[in-house]
């Protein structure tokens, strides 16, 4: 028998927060979520051909709590609400660099005190327009129930039983009881709703938890699983619809639904959580360089925010194949931007469209601010983390964590040795050398950005000229970033490398070796179709990895453990 709370909610949850979050849920309903530690062994997955026969494993999905940005999104949609009352929960932890990963995503004591703060306000504050029958002083059930079925079926996302409005109905005499008003008694069950674990987590069931026999989801779960993909939130009406016909798990309502919802201006939360976590430029937040050597501004911060979203947003609704993205000859600028990189102006503070095929050292993801900066220290460049950014984020490589007590880069004995000349020093250590040896010769190739994503041609505290030729793991040797670019952009990886990114985002959960079959099909169907964004989607969303689910051995046995 399985609980529907988590054994470790009974133990902060006190007085009304308890007793709202357990009207809304009965035994027998959810499995216990079993949160494991993201396992580096398994993120990545084999190369090759594998022999794929047979029906895929579709992977352990942990049950997944919404973060702080789906929370947001869904009491935006739900509600009306755009306060964003997340900004006050503790910030999510990542695994698998995403913060929607299902398995750390737990909830203590202090994010639970804020759950229940936060439903109070939200049901404050919008009841008046969720009040839309005038009850019958002599029985208000029939006016509660419309309103808490309705709320209920959307907080839920999926259609609610007889018995569950029931239990949300007790509220009324409850208050009655207590001399207290209908409002009164609504607003408490409407609470209840928001604390209950079918709003906080997207709930998906397992006939026998203990199964690894993969099941489809059911047409409710599906649409979850879409929406908080696209939108990081809720499903709207339209999707919902679909799933209360039965049709949403056909092949072709499933990519009509998801053209539908790609072209929604909702999806610009791809853009943001997608995007912005896979290319590292959330990080523009916290980047503060070194002001006496580059100087930098808020309004280049923003300009280089937008230019790498702008440019995705494109690649994610046109025509281009995603392998482009390493080779764009168009970017987005501004006035400020412009000045920065060195083109020319476009006569506008508004980000503009403009044509590289003049300037082919900007090309592509590389030669984006946003993403040379983050990549860099304050007070120069890292061929290190950019490196490790070319092989994690587009070939899906990374090196083996580095050994214990690491020290950094150390200053140099003469003020005008170069940065291959330090690094040379740091990486002659056998305990560095094999890490550094693949990272380092790669983010050489960027070396023409300092660290704000500046061209230069020297250093700016050695003055020693820049050296932008290195090598790709393999022995592909390269001269400067532009046949860096050309290499990467060759690389069968690549494609593959976003499939596992987008695979990871959209089932919130770690890559494994198991879905080495799933990776290779993705991305082949993807490439039959045009190899764009948009086709890597679609053949990701019909795949069983994102349609099927499976159980866990031994997980029928945790409750009776404890």
């Amino acid at each position: 028998m399985y609980e529907v709370v988590p054994r470790g909610w009974r133990k902060v949850l006190t007085g009304t927060a308890c007793a709202l979050l357990l009207a809304g849920c009965t035994r027998n309903e959810l499995p216990k979520a079993k949160v494991l530690p993201p396992d580096p062994a398994q993120s990545q997955t084999e190369t090759g051909d594998p022999a794929c026969l047979g029906p895929r494993d579709p992977g352990r999905v942990t049950l997944h709590r919404l973060n702080r940005a789906e929370y947001d999104n869904t009491v935006r949609d739900l509600l009306g609400d755009t306060t964003r009352p997340a900004r006050d929960f503790p910030t999510d932890d990542h695994g698998y660099g995403f913060d929607n990963n299902a398995d750390v995503l737990s909830l203590g004591p202090l994010l639970m005190e804020k759950y229940a703060a936060a439903a109070e306000k939200l049901v404050e504050a919008s009841w008046t327009r969720m009040r839309t029958c005038t009850p019958d002083p002599a029985d208000p059930l029939p006016c509660g129930r419309l309103i808490l079925e309705r709320f209920a079926r959307r907080a839920w996302r999926r259609p609610v039983t007889p018995a569950e409005v029931d239990r949300l109905l007790a509220f009324l005499p409850l208050a009655r009881t207590h001399g207290e008003s209908f409002d009164t008694g609504m607003k408490l069950a409407m609470r209840a709703v928001l604390l209950s674990p079918h709003f906080l987590y997207r709930v998906e069931l397992d006939p026998d938890p203990a199964s690894t026999t993969p099941h489809p989801l059911n047409d409710h779960e599906l649409a979850a699983r879409l929406s908080y993909f696209l939108w990081s939130s809720m499903p709207d009406e339209a999707l919902m619809a679909a799933a209360d016909a039965g049709t949403l798990h056909t092949p072709e309502e499933l990519e009509r639904q998801v053209r539908r919802m790609l072209a929604d201006p909702k999806a610009e939360a791809l853009v943001d959580n997608f995007a912005g976590q896979w290319l590292y430029t959330r990080a523009l937040d916290s980047l503060h360089p070194d002001p006496l050597l580059y100087p930098f501004d808020d309004s280049l911060r923003e300009a280089m925010r937008q230019e790498t979203r702008l440019v995705f947003r494109e690649f994610l609704l046109g025509d281009h194949p995603a392998r482009d993205l390493l080779d764009a000859n168009f970017t987005y600028v501004n006035d400020r931007l412009a000045r920065h990189y060195g083109l020319p102006s476009p006569g506008t503070s508004q980000m503009t469209r403009v044509d590289l095929s003049a300037h082919p050292e900007r090309a592509g993801l590389l030669g984006q601010g946003s993403i040379l900066a983050v990549t860099s220290h304050p007070d120069r460049t890292s061929p290190v983390k950019r490196g490790l950014w070319v092989l994690e984020q587009l070939l899906c490589k990374a090196p083996p964590p580095p050994p214990p007590n690491v020290e950094g880069l150390p200053p140099p004995v003469d003020p005008s040795m170069g940065i291959k000349q330090r690094m040379a020093r740091h990486s002659s250590d056998p305990a560095c050398a094999g890490c550094h040896v693949l990272m380092d010769p790669i983010g050489y190739g960027l070396e023409n950005f300092n660290p704000v994503g500046a061209w230069r041609r020297k250093e700016e505290v050695s003055g020693a000229p820049v050296d932008p030729s290195g090598e790709l793991p393999g022995g592909l040797r390269f001269k400067d970033g532009v046949e860096l670019r050309t290499l990467l952009e060759a690389d069968p990886a690549l494609e593959r490398c976003i499939t596992q990114h987008l695979l990871a985002y959209g089932l919130g959960r770690g890559p494994t070796s198991a879905d080495a079959c799933t990776l290779e099909d993705v991305a082949s169907q993807a490439k039959t179709r045009g190899g764009r964004l948009s086709d890597l989607i679609l053949s990701l969303t019909r795949s069983e990895a994102f349609t099927h689910r499976r159980g866990e051995p031994g997980s029928a046995d945790v409750e009776g453990a404890r």
